[in-house]
């Protein structure tokens, strides 16, 4: 059992996250629904261009990790004064490298596009998707950035008010720009892209606005990061990032190794993605409240402490998950049919989304430890678990079982539980040997 008090911390960081990811819930089911609603077609292009410009914006999204590692540190510490220089060395990497980025990913897209799926249709619709989205990537790595930074400062308010305005300006402008209403031009696919990318950089302004009026006496926006600091959020954030580019690389392989079975596959394992991803955002926020708690336990130098919140936060959040799995299990083909129109493929995707109901109480655990352990600063050790398992064991394990042998969607999907179960173990190894507690933040 955790205790009320130590409840009563973790929850404080986490709720106001999970409200805004219950806002994310929502804007991805709409998307999805919306979306739906062109065509099996169109809903896999969108997946499979959704995932892309995951894998391009991950290289920013990493920064999250060492932002809230080195803000949290120092509070702990008591040097709430410098607390911000991490995130304004990060706002300022971000904004040297996302511009060129985006121009270059643009203009190598189609060619990018039909390596991974080769369905005429699904590739003008999503190169149109993709390219939309590329326009937002500098604004996707600053909110993460800002995200890390609010939930180090025990300021996640900020963050829900955020990311619900945000949402709703992106559902507002999806229907606009999707189906043509109220005078605006019919884009479809890309007027989902658009929509999103003109949300992401809103969400930005209102971050700035608001960590500038209520957070400078942490110095935010006050001075320029000293060299050491920027080179160590860097340095931090690095690993993380390289974690997320490779976990959004291998979502993408396996949307090319789920094409090589069937369009009718790729549009399931779409909706079984972004349900999975709706699911375990409670876990995320969890995972964030841990680092923070970590960070702050060991700033005053009590490992003992920081032990033991990664464990408590993961029962905490293991209980949360499970309510959630319960309409998944029971009554899979009723969600499904918020998203999908053909009942071919809904007869897919039942038994995988059965097998997430599981999933995600395994990677309640599994995403609290990993972010715990990035909390404490060891995002090496998080980054080179996550490729090896990923990279080594279930992606060519997942070509073999379904595209070679043909065993199709459910067996790719028993071999990623499988995998993330296997994930979890050795996080808890990790944490268990502590060896976390000796890594040094400037």
């Amino acid at each position: 059992m955790v205790s009320r008090e130590r409840s009563s911390q973790i929850y404080q960081i986490a709720l106001p996250i999970i409200g805004g990811m219950m806002s994310q819930n929502i804007l991805n089911l709409v998307d999805a629904a919306m979306v739906g609603q062109l065509g099996s077609t169109a809903l896999a292009a969108v997946g499979l261009g959704s995932f892309l410009n995951f894998v391009a914006a991950s290289a920013f999204m990493g920064m999250s990790a060492g932002v809230q590692a080195m803000v949290s540190r120092r509070i702990g510490e008591g040097r709430t004064e410098i607390a911000a220089n991490p995130l304004n060395g990060a706002l300022i990497t971000i904004f040297v490298a996302a511009i060129p980025l985006s121009i270059l990913l643009i203009y190598i897209s189609a060619p990018v596009f039909s390596f991974f799926n080769h369905d005429p249709e699904v590739i003008r619709q999503g190169v149109d998707y993709l390219d939309a989205r590329l326009l937002g990537i500098m604004a996707v790595g600053m909110n993460f950035s800002f995200r890390g930074y609010l939930s180090a400062i025990n300021m996640t308010k900020f963050y829900f008010k955020t990311i619900v305005i945000m949402h709703c300006i992106n559902i507002v402008l999806n229907y606009l720009l999707i189906f043509g209403k109220w005078g605006f031009p019919e884009m479809g696919a890309a007027g989902a892209g658009l929509g999103t990318s003109i949300s992401m950089l809103g969400g930005t302004f209102l971050y700035f606005y608001l960590t500038m009026k209520h957070t400078r006496h942490f110095g935010f926006g006050l001075h320029l990061p000293h060299k050491e600091t920027l080179i160590q959020v860097i340095k931090i954030s690095l690993p993380s990032s390289a974690q997320q580019l490779f976990f959004a690389m291998g979502f993408t392989t396996l949307f090319w190794i789920v094409g090589q079975i069937g369009t009718a596959e790729l549009a399931a394992a779409n909706v079984l993605t972004t349900l999975t991803l709706v699911a375990i955002l409670p876990s995320i926020a969890f995972g964030m409240s841990s680092a923070t708690l970590v960070g702050k336990a060991l700033g005053r130098n009590d490992v003992n402490d920081a032990y033991h919140w990664a464990w408590d936060t993961a029962k905490i959040a293991s209980i949360a998950v499970s309510l959630i799995s319960l309409p998944m299990f029971f009554i899979p083909e009723l969600l499904l049919r918020i998203f999908l129109h053909e009942q071919s493929v809904i007869d897919i995707a039942i038994v995988p989304l059965q097998l997430v109901a599981i999933m995600i109480i395994i990677d309640a655990v599994n995403l609290v430890l990993m972010s715990s352990l990035q909390g404490a600063g060891a995002t090496k050790e998080t980054m080179l678990v996550s490729i090896l398992c990923q990279w080594l064991i279930f992606l060519p394990l997942a070509w073999f079982i379904g595209p070679h042998l043909g065993m199709g969607l459910t067996a790719i999907w028993l071999t990623q539980g499988g995998y993330r179960l296997f994930q979890s173990f050795w996080y808890a190894k990790l944490w268990y040997k502590r060896q976390w507690a000796t890594i040094k933040l400037g």
